[in-house]
C-alpha cells in the first residue's frame, strides 16, 4: 500500500507553507504525524506531490528522517503539467487536488490512499483504510473515503468548507456536495447558501479529502480532466478537485465508494491561529502515550 500526500498548495489564507510548519517540540509537521500512522498500519511507501520551488526543501527535511522507514518518492505538480493544447502562461494557482493526484500517475502501481499535507486525520482513519486497501482487489473500482462528523472537523478562528456526505443505506457514498462559510453559532453548526443561513446535524458526515483508491482511478480521471481543461483552462483560479471527480464516477455508475466512518477529532491549520490549538492537542496526545515523544528516533 502507499501513502500520496498532497501537498502543493499555497497556504494563501494561512500565509505560508503549511505544510512544512512544525507543530511540535521535535520539528515535525502535521505530515509527520500521518506518516507515522500510515508506517504503523503497514503503509510501504510514501509519495510527496509538491512544488518544484521548495523540492529540494522537503527532499532534506524528510529523507533523512525517513531513512529504513518508508520509501520515499517525490513528484512534481506544475501548473504547466496538462497537454500543450490547454497551456495558459498568466496561470499561477496549482489545477487543484484531482490534478495533483494525476501528477502521481507513474508513481503509484498499487492501491494506495491520497491525503492532505496540513491535516491530521487520527491513528483510527488510517487503520480503517488499510483494513479496506489490504481487501480490495486492484482491478476493480471499488473505492473508499474516510468520513469524519462535521462536529469534530471545525475551526475556532473561522469558518470552513466542508464535502457534506450523503450514503445509501448499506454505507456507500452517493454524492459530496460542498458546503461554504461553516461555523458554529449559538451550538448549531452554520452554512451560507445562495445568502441563506442554513443548518448541519452534529453528527453528519464530512470528506476531509481522505481517499482509498485503486489504480484505475488514474484511467478514470483522464476523461474528466481533459473536459475541465476544455472548460477552464483560460481561468486563473478554478481547480479540478477530488470531491467532482468522485461525484462524476459515482453519477456515470463507473465506481463505487465505501464510507469509512471514523469517531477521531480531525486537526488543521486552515488559519495561523489554529496553530496554537493543534501544538497544544499533539502536545497532548504524546503525552497520554498516543506518539512517542519523538516520532523518528
Amino acid at each position: 500500500m502507499t501513502l500520496v500526500i498532497l501537498a502543493a498548495g499555497m497556504g494563501t489564507r494561512y500565509g505560508g507553507l503549511k505544510q512544512l510548519d512544525a507543530i511540535s517540540n521535535k520539528n515535525e509537521a502535521i505530515i509527520d504525524f500521518s506518516i507515522y500512522d500510515a508506517v504503523k498500519c503497514g503503509f510501504k511507501k510514501v509519495v510527496f506531490v509538491v512544488r518544484k520551488d521548495f523540492l529540494e526543501t522537503i527532499k532534506a527535511l524528510y529523507l533523512p528522517k525517513l531513512h529504513n522507514k518508508i520509501k520515499v518518492v517525490f513528484v512534481c505538480q506544475e501548473v504547466t503539467n496538462i497537454p500543450e493544447e490547454f497551456n495558459n502562461s498568466s496561470r499561477v494557482k496549482p489545477w487543484g487536488t484531482a490534478h495533483a493526484l494525476l501528477t502521481a500517475k507513474n508513481a503509484v502501481n498499487e492501491n494506495f490512499c491520497v491525503i492532505n499535507a496540513d491535516d491530521f486525520y487520527g491513528a483510527n482513519a488510517f487503520l480503517k483504510m488499510a483494513e479496506f486497501l489490504n481487501k480490495t482487489d486492484s482491478s476493480s473500482c471499488e473505492y473508499a473515503m474516510v468520513g469524519f462528523k462535521i462536529q469534530n472537523t471545525l475551526s475556532e478562528n473561522g469558518s470552513v468548507s466542508r464535502g457534506e456526505c450523503y450514503l445509501d443505506s448499506g454505507k456507500y457514498l452517493k454524492r459530496v456536495v460542498e458546503r461554504t462559510n461553516i461555523s458554529l453559532i449559538n451550538n448549531r453548526i452554520i452554512y451560507s447558501e445562495n445568502n441563506q443561513e442554513k443548518e448541519i446535524q452534529k453528527n453528519s458526515l464530512v470528506s476531509m479529502n481522505f481517499w482509498g483508491f485503486t489504480p484505475t482511478i488514474f484511467r478514470e480521471m483522464e476523461t474528466p480532466f481533459h473536459q475541465f481543461l476544455k472548460e477552464n483552462y483560460r481561468t486563473e483560479k478554478e481547480e479540478f478537485y477530488l470531491p467532482s471527480v468522485v461525484n462524476h464516477l459515482l453519477d456515470t455508475q463507473k465506481a463505487t465508494v465505501k464510507v469509512l466512518e471514523t469517531s477521531s477529532n480531525w486537526l488543521g491549520v486552515t488559519y495561523k491561529k489554529d496553530k496554537a490549538a493543534v501544538i497544544s492537542k499533539i502536545t497532548e496526545l504524546k503525552k497520554d502515550g498516543v506518539y512517542p515523544e519523538s516520532l523518528w528516533n
